[in-house]
């Protein structure tokens, strides 16, 4: 059978997702489970772009061994240098460069000629070559581009030294029996082709990229470029979970084979979830809640009676593994410990106890604490490296015949800010308050509040989304008390816009 190499872009084109930003270290951790999964190549992001995405290659180059590891660059040396820096101290560095190709993108973005366009392509992978062994070439709108010209110009990037050859359907637009005519067409019309790893990077806009990716597969693309969830820009790329378990479920159809551990999806899955506050959809595949769920009484007859019925693959097959109790609050650290590395989920060991002391005051909350509530409880942990404002206090006054009045205490160091203030309920009095205590001007563009287990006593997920002058910032915070999780969602996203003031200098990030 085949390998098809997994190409996971999340930390790059998937932290291009609106609101999906994540610091340095939660992309590290992001990346060591990804390695965990067993992807062939982590493409840690684009380095010339901001200060924060050089040091989070960086980061994760030096500190992640097993995959390749990628940096993106335009086809400019001054980007490859960046990439090159960022990658010097991986194990196996990759440099992924790309260059328009379709005549839209060509008249109107580059001004280029195409004659031109092939030489600046050309001088961008020789050079690459010279510093790193692996270089990865994009004829970016692949898709909408002359089926002759890039047939031309991957010629000549091939003789110049590159060794992945990726087309993307860069806006979404290909359907899968024409992507696979366009892919044989390329192949048959590039000489040197047979030197060179065919590799696809498919997006969403309607609905397709993992078909479109399934679809190259079978006419010989060896490398499928992905992301966990799916997320990305505009509507997302391919999905890794779903083309992997698409081509697991369907190997009848699909003789391939992936280094995925399948197991470690669900994990995945998760972190990635609570890291960057996205919620999973309920009705996503593989990994939604009612992926397994079953309430008509004639699918639950046939699940009883045998569950292949009416179900292709088990819930054990991606990780979830029918535990719901996990611990309580009479469970020690070492239980503890040991359940967030059956997770998969790692920190240090100071990080650890501050988990277990929040751990202790959920489980004496709510009883019963679900894995769930760890992968929150982690990634708020996870996410305290970026804390400027720390939330010490509140207290609202509200009811059905009184005006709703929060007060708050904010500490910014040593500095203590507190204030006072009315609103239409008492989520909008705490906003106010916290408003007013920092001197901050936000709006509120959207409030989206979940239960991220069950029972009476749920931990609640609460994500908003502000706007602060021309910046768009998202906030997470969970709690067993919802105007809890508000104000730590609200205060979380302060603090991220801080973190993205204090590495502004330079850097071209349109959200954080």
């Amino acid at each position: 059978m085949d390998r098809i190499h997994i190409f996971d872009t999340t930390l790059r084109d998937g932290e291009q997702s609106p609101g999906a930003s994540m610091s340095v270290e939660q992309k590290l951790e992001v990346a060591t489970q990804l390695a965990r999964l067993g992807v062939d190549v982590i493409e840690a992001g684009f380095p010339i772009s901001s200060p924060h995405q050089l040091e989070g290659c960086k980061l994760i180059s030096r500190q992640v061994r097993g995959p390749v590891i990628a940096a993106l660059a335009r086809a400019v040396e001054k980007d490859i240098d960046c990439a090159a820096e960022s990658l010097k101290d991986a194990e196996h560095p990759r440099i992924h460069t790309f260059l328009a190709t379709s005549p839209i993108h060509m008249h109107y973005k580059l001004k280029k000629t195409p004659d031109e366009v092939v030489e600046m392509a050309v001088q961008a992978v020789r050079y690459a070559r010279g510093k790193v062994a692996e270089v990865e070439f994009s004829p970016e709108d692949g898709t909408r581009s002359e089926i002759p010209f890039l047939c031309r110009i991957i010629e000549k990037v091939i003789d110049a030294g590159a060794r992945i050859i990726n087309i993307p359907d860069t806006v979404g637009y290909t359907m899968p029996w024409e992507y696979s005519e366009f892919l044989k067409a390329i192949m048959e019309g590039t000489p040197n082709m047979d030197k060179a790893e065919l590799s696809v990077h498919c997006h969403d806009d309607l609905g397709v990229a993992v078909a479109n990716s399934l679809a190259a597969v079978r006419v010989g693309a060896r490398q499928v470029e992905v992301t966990v969830g799916g997320i990305g820009e505009r509507a997302g790329n391919a999905c890794l979970e779903e083309f992997v378990m698409a081509l697991t479920v369907r190997s009848d159809l699909h003789p391939y084979t992936t280094g995925i551990n399948t197991k470690q999806i669900w994990n995945t899955a998760r972190m990635l979830s609570n890291t960057i506050g996205f919620p999973i959809p309920r009705n996503k595949p593989i990994t939604g809640e009612n992926a397994f769920a079953h309430e008509s009484g004639i699918h639950q007859d046939g699940v009883l009676k045998k569950r292949e019925t009416y179900e292709i693959m088990t819930p054990e097959a991606v990780g979830r593994d029918g535990s719901v109790l996990v611990l309580g609050r009479h469970s020690g650290m070492h239980g503890f410990k040991s359940r967030l590395a059956q997770l998969g989920l790692s920190l240090s060991e100071e990080e650890t106890r501050t988990a277990y002391e929040r751990f202790l005051v959920i489980a004496d909350r709510k009883k019963e604490v679900y894995d769930d509530d760890l992968y929150v409880i982690v990634s708020e942990q996870l996410g305290r490296e970026m804390e400027t404002y720390g939330l010490e206090y509140f207290n609202i006054l509200s009811g059905n015949t009184a005006v709703p009045t929060a007060t708050v205490r904010i500490k910014e160091g040593t500095e203590i800010h507190e204030e006072a203030a009315t609103g239409d309920g008492p989520v909008d009095a705490i906003f106010n308050a916290i408003d007013r205590a920092l001197g901050v001007q936000a709006r509120l563009l959207e409030y989206v509040v979940q239960a991220v287990t069950p029972g009476r006593a749920a931990i609640g997920e609460v994500s908003v989304s502000l706007e602060i002058g021309d910046r768009k910032i998202v906030g997470r915070g969970a709690s067993t008390d919802i105007l809890e999780a508000s104000a730590k969602a609200y205060v979380n996203a302060l603090n991220r816009w801080k973190a993205f003031l204090s590495m502004r200098t330079g850097g071209t990030d349109e959200s954080v």
